[in-house]
Order: C-alpha cells, then structure tokens, then sequence
C-alpha cells in the first residue's frame, strides 16, 4: 500500500512539473511575442490554467511529505512522542475535512463548468481545467489517511515510530 502512495506522489509531483514547465515557456513566449509585436492572446488562458495545476498538484504532494501544512512551533516543544502522535493525528484529522471538502466542491465545481469554453480559445472546455480541484482532495485525502494510519501504529506501539 505505501509503495502505491508513494508511486502516486512521484506522479502527482510529475504532472505538477509538467504543467510548471508550461507556465514558464508560456509566460516567456507571451514576453517574447509582446516584444515582437504579435498577438498572443491565448497564452493568458494557458499561462494561467497550467499554474493552477502546477500548483494544485504540488500542494497534494506536499500534504504527503507533511511539507504543505506544517505546525511545527507546538510539536517542536513537546518532549512526549504519544503526545506528538496525538497532535499529529488531530493536524491531519483537520487537514483530512478540508481534503474531503475540496475533493467534493472541486468535482462540483468540475461538473458547472464542464461545457464552459475558455475566453481565448473556445475550442477548449473548462472542466477538464478544473479536474486538478478533485484530484488534490482526493490525493490530500489518501496520504492523510494513510499518515492517520502511519500516526495511530505509532501510538500502538507506544509512540515510536
């Protein structure tokens, strides 16, 4: 099972680089085509959707990694390991609502704007833009429950992990 996770955060990092990349060239074509005097108007749509997914993916790999929300001013001052497990699951049961949440509204959200066409290219559909949403929350939701997991054996076995 944890090699499955693990496998699905290298994916999830892959595909946020992926669309990073495209940000970037996207945002240096619009410099350069601005410079050169020619319209390029569709690069706002796709600078500005490959972003959202660059952004998107890398926040639900970070949830993995306990890299994206990180309280650590508490836990840093405790000596107790139970306690820390204790903390960390109550961090991750917090996290794991607005995961369940964002994975919910975000489908929701995929399915309004599904048939929406973008400003500047009309050919293409906003929904499948939108489908990073759903994917965070439900990625964000298997890692927090696999570190619940991970955080409740530790307090089984006497907090040592």
């Amino acid at each position: 099972m944890k090699k499955a996770i693990e496998w699905m955060q290298k994916i999830q990092i892959a595909v946020g680089g992926f669309f990073l990349c495209i940000f970037l060239l996207t945002v240096v074509f619009q410099m350069l085509s601005r410079y050169i005097g020619i319209a390029a108007t569709w690069t706002e749509d796709v600078s500005m959707y490959s972003f959202i997914w660059a952004v998107f993916m890398g926040a639900g790999a970070m949830v993995y990694e306990k890299r994206h929300f990180a309280f650590t001013s508490v836990s840093d001052m405790l000596k107790n390991e139970k306690i820390k497990s204790v903390l960390a699951i109550i961090i991750s049961l917090v996290m794991l609502v607005f995961a369940v949440l964002m994975a919910y509204y975000g489908y929701k959200l995929t399915q309004k704007f599904w048939n929406y066409t973008w400003t500047n290219i009309p050919s293409f559909k906003r929904g499948p833009t939108w489908t990073c949403l759903p994917i965070c929350g439900v990625t964000s939701t298997i890692y927090l429950i696999a570190q619940i997991i991970e955080e409740i054996g530790a307090l089984m076995k006497g907090g040592n992990k």
